[in-house]
């Protein structure tokens, strides 16, 4: 669905896709480098923004379900 830069969602689902896509990235570069503490820092990265991208996706719903709300 394609939203108005207006309405929240626009921006939740934005802001969600590139921390996921920083995420992934993250995931990537552990197996790219054999130095431990990046490795540590990049897995570290990756779980913090599986936290904050679990948030959105939650947010993202509450919105959704008020919305229909509205709608009905």
């Amino acid at each position: 669905m394609v939203y108005t830069e207006d309405n929240p969602l626009y921006h939740v689902v934005k802001v969600r896709g590139m921390l996921n896509a920083v995420m992934r990235h993250c995931r990537e570069d552990i197996e790219k480098v054999a130095e431990p503490k990046a490795q540590a820092i990049f897995a570290t990265t990756a779980d913090l923004l599986g936290g904050l991208i679990t948030a959105y996706s939650r947010y993202e719903a509450e919105l959704k379900e008020k919305a229909s709300g509205l709608a009905a």
